[in-house]
């Protein structure tokens, strides 16, 4: 694990060494993101491949990529789970290696054991803020999925209520199977 006893800049944080834990750069300080467990890793998978069929060439699906962003006036990093990024914002040749330096249009978050729903959404109020258009936190407890706008109160899906958004034309899915093609009881 990183240790480090004093405030980081951002160019100090790009070039951290890689290791086996991802860490994420909020307030100056490096914060290790949770290891997923199995629900966690099931939905990611689920939902990496439902985005990625949808996606096509319309642009690129991510798992675990950081995101340079700002958040109350001092450069963040986050981790989100998932991210999708259009083509016209992340072009196909574009090969730039480390942390993504352009918001996408999507994050998700699924919560992991120790997360709450609170704290979840708080951080999905900081990505709308830093100019994400839509975020998406994933329960595994409730079965939902919480849709969250810059421009509009969230809502939650959950059941068979289909999840359809404008800003992702033809992707259409519910949480129910969602959850039931992670195999979540």
């Amino acid at each position: 694990m990183i240790k480090t006893k004093n405030k980081l800049t951002l160019e100090e944080f790009l070039v951290l060494p890689e290791g086996e834990i991802n860490y994420e750069l909020v307030n100056s300080e490096i914060i290790p993101k949770m290891s997923p467990k199995k629900f966690h890793s099931r939905l990611t998978r689920v939902l990496l491949q439902l985005l990625s069929e949808w996606c096509g060439e319309r642009g690129e699906v991510c798992p675990e990529l950081g995101i340079k962003l700002t958040r109350n006036g001092r450069d963040w990093v986050p981790i989100p789970d998932l991210l999708y990024i259009s083509v016209e914002k992340f072009p196909p040749d574009w090969n730039e290696e480390g942390v993504c330096s352009i918001p996408p249009e999507l994050v998700i978050e699924i919560i992991s054991p120790g997360q709450t729903f609170g704290q979840l959404v708080a951080k999905a109020r900081d990505y709308l803020d830093a100019g994400i258009l839509r975020v998406w936190i994933v329960d595994s407890q409730a079965r939902s999925i919480t849709v969250f706008y810059p421009d509009a109160p969230p809502k939650t899906y959950m059941e068979n209520t289909p999840l359809i958004d404008s800003l992702f034309d033809g992707l259409e899915t519910t949480s129910e199977r969602v959850f039931q093609l992670a195999k979540i009881p």
